[in-house]
């Protein structure tokens, strides 16, 4: 019987960031497709479909949040596990994410994971292994 490899998306204005989260991802028998902003990578999720998304909050552009908002009001893309990987503190998100929620008339759930940068190779992928 044939595994099909997960597929992630990970999305992060920062090169670097990158580079080392797509490495641990890769190095770990996933494919992985990256994206440096919101926008570009909202379009990447609807083409590649993936089975795991760590998304960066503050990035230029189209940020984080509203990707975010994107994934899970978007049918094919609503039941995507997605990890936030910030530099933003868990708790400031948790607030800031109810008050963006409560104006919305589509409220959507919290994120399926949260890491505060910086972050280790092994916290990525503990954060992953309970989703996938």
């Amino acid at each position: 019987m044939e595994t099909v490899e997960k597929k992630v998306l990970v999305v992060d204005d920062e090169m670097h960031l990158r580079i080392f989260i797509s490495t641990v991802f890769e190095t770990n028998g996933f494919t992985v497709v990256t994206a440096r902003d919101g926008a570009d990578g909202y379009a990447k999720a609807q083409e590649f479909l993936p089975d795991l998304v760590t998304l960066d909050l503050m990035m230029p552009g189209e940020g984080g949040i509203k990707m975010y908002r994107k994934l899970r009001t978007d049918d094919r893309l609503k039941d995507v596990p997605v990890i936030i990987v910030s530099a933003v503190e868990d708790k400031t998100f948790s607030h800031s994410f109810a008050l963006i929620n409560a104006g919305q008339a589509i409220k959507v759930r919290e994120p399926d994971g949260y890491i505060e940068k910086p972050h280790t190779a092994e916290k990525l992928l503990a954060a992953t292994k309970g989703l996938l």
